[in-house]
């Protein structure tokens, strides 16, 4: 992935090439709907597979909101038509173990481990595991998991160098993760002025929500 400029995409890590172009033509779609685009990838899984990582604005994203998403996306992937073959649609959210793509995914989930790759050399390396110690306007600092004889424990990356970032799934993330996805539900409920459900609905908010379909 890449930082290729797109009108509208608040997005740090963003996709180049097809990718870049699926990107354009399903963002303005989402929006429409409620959503926000995490990522698009295009690979030779079954055959060719368009997978589309989506979310609400709150951070929640349902088996019905994949749904809802695949439903939206595909007359607009139909009209502009940019991939020639035929392929699988799918639809799914982030997961716990999710891509951070914005600034503020990096505020959200400051505190718990990634693993880093950037685009160019930062403090003598191109890979990174570690915490999240602080989200700052133009870079992330990062505490280094273990750390090189002769390596200072932290290492500043600006944002701009990075091109790809996911939360490595720990005890830790999954309460986090759980707790935050609940809080968000409850919000939700809250604004539709619907009543409080105590069951544990966060359940839904693990790594398998998705759904698919043939185009």
């Amino acid at each position: 992935m890449t930082a290729t400029a797109s009108e509208g995409d608040d997005r740090i890590i963003r996709e180049s090439g097809i990718d870049a172009r699926i990107a354009q033509i399903v963002q303005p779609v989402l929006r429409g709907i409620g959503f926000r685009l995490v990522r698009v990838h295009l690979s030779g899984q079954n055959g060719l597979t368009l997978q589309i990582m989506a979310e609400r604005e709150d951070g929640t994203m349902t088996v019905e909101d994949c749904e809802e998403v695949s439903r939206a996306v595909s007359p607009a992937l139909d009209v502009d038509d940019p991939i020639e073959k035929a392929y699988h649609l799918e639809v799914s959210s982030p997961g716990i173990d999710r891509p951070l793509v914005r600034k503020s995914d990096f505020v959200t989930w400051a505190g718990h481990l990634v693993k880093m790759e950037t685009s160019i050399v930062v403090a003598d390396r191109k890979r990174f595991k570690g915490k999240i110690v602080e989200a700052a306007e133009n870079d992330v600092l990062i505490e280094r998991d273990k750390a090189a004889y002769g390596e200072e424990p932290t290492v500043r990356v600006p944002y701009d160098a990075i091109s790809e970032t996911r939360l490595i799934l720990t005890d830790d993330l999954i309460r986090d993760a759980l707790s935050k996805d609940n809080r968000a539900r409850k919000e939700a409920r809250k604004r539709r002025g619907e009543p409080d459900d105590d069951t544990s609905e966060g359940a839904e908010a693990d790594s398998e929500n998705e759904t698919e379909q043939e185009s």
